[in-house]
């Protein structure tokens, strides 16, 4: 049964609103998360991709939702030169690619284990604001119309969030801030099980890149994006089908997805009185390479202390809750800002550069995974093609 009054309420059941509402019910928080779809995780809108040490932070891995550790990456620049950067095999600290539909599922089971209420094939359709301030939800479940009040109402409902806007929120997206994004799951047991890759070039996603992700027993995630100021180079899936000809003649498609990733730089006015945005609903994906999983874990886990403070101190104003604005810019934000500078400049460029730079770094010897890294070879090797980012790596 469902109560018609809450600490706090999410909306969206993602890995932001999952680890929101699990650390605001640890804290002793009355909390209810709500998901429009029947099935948590479903459908999956990403590569699955994801650091180990951030999984560790929140939940204990499980077998049953990683399909591959991956050791490194490597990346293709337009005409084939290769990049490649390895792991630490000591510490094994590299990547999981997840199975997304069971790893969300285990996040909403983390949450409700710490004693927050689920409500799945629930759909939000307004908030209710009094005196300025969000104080509860109108939602839908089943054909039934009710609302619900809370103290602190919690957006995490991914990209295209109305939840922010009902709020007053700026949540548009300019097309240049958001890639297309088409992904097909296949079977070919000539995929590498061991790295990530990604393609650059024009003509394989323009102003994005294509992926392949290690999905295990001959699986792989296979899909691209492109921006959105290259609308008029075609859809998505056109680019996909092709790149899957030239590269994996032989894959077996198993599944089709399509989504959007917003690729914007890092937006303030997160907060509201009595409202907060998590994860993609507060463009907290990184704008250079799309990852979103990780950050709106990291950004959940943030806004769960906050929220949970506010509440306690009888103070949810927008002032109070700026502390999680605040402290996520801090630890997420000017990284993912520095970022987006890098984002804008690396589309203007055209293959030919783009092949110079890989060619550039093509015999370093990376002992890790940073992507700061990378960026440092690759200024110090090309100061006059990269001399708008000498101030930002």
């Amino acid at each position: 049964m469902i109560d018609t009054e809450y600490d706090v309420v999410v909306v969206g059941a993602g890995p932001g609103g999952s680890i929101t509402a699990k650390n605001c019910a640890e804290r002793g928080m009355k909390t209810l998360m709500v998901e429009k779809r029947q099935m948590i995780g479903d459908p999956v809108r990403c590569a699955e991709g994801i650091a180990k040490h951030t999984v560790k932070k929140h939940i204990e891995p499980n077998p049953r939702w990683i399909c591959a550790e991956a050791k490194g990456f490597r990346i293709f620049s337009p005409s084939g030169i290769k990049v490649e950067m390895v792991g630490e095999f000591e510490s094994g600290e590299v990547g999981y690619v997840l199975d997304r539909k069971l790893f969300d599922r285990a996040l909403a089971h983390e949450a409700a284990r710490s004693g927050a209420t689920i409500l799945v094939k629930t759909r939000a359709t307004g908030l209710l604001i009094e005196d300025g301030k969000v104080c509860g939800v109108e939602l839908e479940h089943l054909g039934k119309k009710f609302c619900v009040r809370a103290k602190v109402v919690v957006g995490a409902d991914g990209v295209e969030s109305k939840v922010g806007r009902w709020a007053g929120m700026n949540t548009s997206l300019k097309p240049k801030d958001i890639e297309t994004c088409a992904q097909a799951l296949v079977y070919d047991p000539s995929t590498d099980q061991e790295f990530c890759e990604f393609y650059l070039g024009r003509e394989i996603a323009p102003g994005g890149y294509a992926w392949i992700f290690p999905k295990g027993e001959g699986c792989a995630n296979v899909g691209l994006g492109i921006l959105g100021s290259f609308s008029d180079a075609g859809a998505p899936f056109n680019y996909l089908n092709n790149f899957l000809k030239k590269y994996l003649p032989n894959a077996k498609i198993l599944e089709i997805i399509v989504g959007g990733v917003p690729v914007s730089k890092p937006t303030d006015g997160i907060v509201g009185e009595g409202i907060v945005l998590v994860g993609d609903a507060a463009r907290q994906s990184d704008p250079l390479t799309g990852g979103g999983i990780g950050n709106a874990m990291e950004a959940g886990a943030i806004a769960g202390e906050v929220v949970s403070e506010a509440i306690s101190e009888g103070d949810t104003s927008a002032e109070r809750l700026r502390e999680y604005e605040e402290r996520w810019f801090k630890e997420m934000g000017k990284r993912l800002m520095r970022n987006w500078l890098v984002k804008e400049h690396i589309i203007s460029l055209s293959d030919e550069e783009l092949d110079k730079l890989a060619k550039s770094i093509a015999d370093v010897k990376f002992k890790g995974l940073q992507l700061y890294e990378l960026l440092k070879h690759l200024v110090r090797r090309n100061p006059k093609l990269l001399w708008k980012l000498k101030g930002y790596i």
